[in-house]
């Protein structure tokens, strides 16, 4: 049945389908248990025939005895159904025939075999003697009613059964989605009010993964809003407060001009505007990284970025930490995605690193050539039971350091649009402190350093 809309139902269309199926193969059936039919019946009474042209041998002996010709042989209780038969002689002559037999031959030339005939199926068979034929007839209503019957004994009973299959199939049918609707049920309820997950039902295997589904989409949702909130209000409150102290430290300028504190509060300003800017940038590069900007498919060469940004931190003002570039002996370690986005990613580890670590401590990127990337700081570990979630927008860490709580976010939702994985560990592994943050690229191509040749030593190795 039609829904509104003009679409079907799926319990509608699967019972369409399953009838059709059914109803075609039923009368497939039907159709070659019907030939079946009538050939078995067919064989089986052309048998009949040749049993009594055989058994009437013995009329022929006799008949030698008693060579009248003509002769009607009048059997009692002869119906409309009974068989026929004749005795003829070679040239067609008739000698015997029953009462129920027409006077002259079934069949006008004698030979051997099965005939067909307006009112009789005749079959001929030579006499043993070689001077006799005969013929037995069985008359063609018979044997067509004998054939319908036998036929309508096969079929009647599927035809018969058909609404019980309809009623069967709707049953079945509607019991197999039962599940479907309970979690259609479930999925109703689900809203902006409410995204907990579909508790566990007693579903298919084919409708699991639909669950599964859903229940990952519900936990996006969540975590997207829960983002979007806090991005909110953390963004009002951090905007809020370098906006009003930018203000207040521009009143106060402007009534101290001519005092000794000007110079003072000027540089307060200045380093307000700085935190705005820097506050800025993350939030353009959070909207950025939840864009999907990252989900390019370029090569580039990851030890050329980082280099690049060890280079642009060398510049920056004395009090940032020196960041140092290990290879492994690679001279280009080739990844893919958005160079832009890898910029930006690899950028805020460090930034991370330089802003928690300790001052003037040494900050160490180290690759190698299966794709792994670590950025490691000295720094107080992290309490256990913060660090799993710094990975989540303005979440931070215990340190007493300025920052916006963004850049382990921005780092992690890159790192998932490149199909890498964003690991943290504090302490580092083997030490008492420290941060690690581990990026592991999915797929890479390292290209080793070329080996400078020795002084002195030839292209063979051996001195020249």
């Amino acid at each position: 049945m039609r829904r509104g809309g003009g679409r079907w139902s799926l319990a509608t269309r699967i019972m369409a389908g399953v009838l059709v199926v059914v109803l075609g193969c039923l009368a497939l059936l039907s159709v070659l248990v019907a030939g079946f039919t009538r050939y078995e019946v067919t064989e089986r009474l052309d048998n009949s025939l040749q049993e009594v042209a055989e058994r009437l041998e013995f009329v022929i002996a006799a008949h030698a005895v008693h060579p009248a010709g003509g002769t009607v042989a009048l059997l009692p209780e002869v119906g409309p159904r009974t068989l026929a038969y004749q005795i003829a002689t070679p040239d067609g002559q008739l000698l015997l025939r029953s009462q129920n037999a027409p006077a002259e031959t079934f069949v006008p030339v004698l030979r051997g075999g099965f005939y067909d005939r307006p009112r009789f199926r005749v079959y001929v068979v030579k006499a043993s003697d070689g001077g006799h034929y005969i013929l037995v007839g069985e008359p063609t209503f018979h044997r067509r009613e004998a054939v319908r019957r036998a036929t309508l004994i096969s079929i009647l009973p599927m035809i018969v059964f058909l609404p019980a299959v309809w009623l069967l199939v709707r049953w079945v049918v509607r019991r197999a989605l039962r599940p479907l609707t309970a979690l259609q049920a479930e999925i109703r309820v689900r809203g902006g009010g409410n995204l907990a997950p579909v508790p566990a039902l007693d579903l298919p295997e084919e409708l699991s993964a639909i669950h599964m589904a859903v229940n990952l989409l519900l936990d996006r949702l969540k975590k997207a809003l829960s983002t979007e909130r806090a991005f909110a209000a953390n963004a009002a409150h951090e905007l809020r407060n370098p906006i009003g102290a930018l203000l207040a430290q521009a009143q106060m300028l402007r009534e101290q001009l001519h005092e000794p504190e000007a110079p003072g509060r000027v540089a307060a300003m200045i380093g307000q505007i700085r935190r705005l800017g820097r506050m800025t940038e993350k939030l353009l590069q959070l909207s950025r990284a939840s864009s999907g900007a990252a989900m390019g498919d370029d090569r580039f060469d990851l030890i050329a970025v980082l280099q690049i940004l060890a280079e642009e931190f060398a510049d920056m003002p004395p009090a940032f930490p020196v960041v140092t570039v290990d290879c492994d002996g690679m001279e280009a370690l080739f990844a893919r995605g958005d160079i832009d986005a890898a910029g930006i990613l690899f950028r805020n580890l460090i930034e991370n690193a330089a802003h928690h670590g300790v001052p003037d401590a040494v900050i160490a990127v180290t690759l190698s050539q299966g794709g792994v990337v670590d950025i490691v700081n000295d720094c107080a570990p992290v309490a256990e039971a913060i660090l799993p979630g710094l990975t989540e927008p303005f979440v931070r860490g215990g340190s007493a350091a300025d920052g916006s709580g963004l850049g382990l976010a921005i780092a992690a939702s890159i790192a998932g649009q490149m199909g890498a994985r964003l690991e943290i560990a504090s302490p580092v592994p083997g030490w008492a402190r420290g941060f690690r943050a581990r990026v592991v690229l999915a797929a890479c191509e390292a290209v080793p350093a070329p080996v400078p040749a020795l002084a002195g030593v030839g292209a063979t190795g051996r001195p020249s």
